[in-house]
């Protein structure tokens, strides 16, 4: 499969270059402009290389760390299912990172209490 980098280039520089940052919150799933990634880190899809992203932890009002979120459900322990705007879902445990705001297009959604619990229970058993 044959990968535009270069088109992803230029809107990561237009990112870079964005004055303004989401004002956002741990536990929302925002649209998150993730790009075109090397080998098997995920890839955001679509015009703006995006796709959901829950913020995980927010360390001040410029990064964070994002976890994407996938429809193809897995039972593994990188992945942690749940149901999310009508759909049974996936967060990509394994893939974990740390984002800048400038990174982010529109709040999605929220995570339930009870979800997050699960989230974090399954990152301590995969990190430990």
């Amino acid at each position: 499969m044959s990968k535009d980098f270069d088109s992803w280039n230029i809107e990561k520089k237009k990112a870079h270059h964005l004055e303004k940052r989401a004002f956002f919150h741990e536990n929302e799933v925002w649209w998150c402009k993730l790009g075109i990634n090397i080998g098997d880190e995920e890839d955001g899809k679509g015009n703006l290389s995006a796709r959901p992203v829950l913020v995980l932890k927010k360390f001040n009002h410029n990064i964070f760390w994002g976890i994407p979120l996938t429809t193809q459900v897995k039972e593994d322990k990188h992945y942690h299912k749940f149901h999310f705007k009508g759909k049974e879902q996936c967060l990509l445990l394994s893939q974990l990172r740390l984002l800048d705001a400038r990174r982010l297009v529109n709040k999605f959604g929220e995570l339930q209490q009870a979800d997050l619990t699960g989230v974090r229970e399954k990152l301590k058993q995969l990190i430990c």
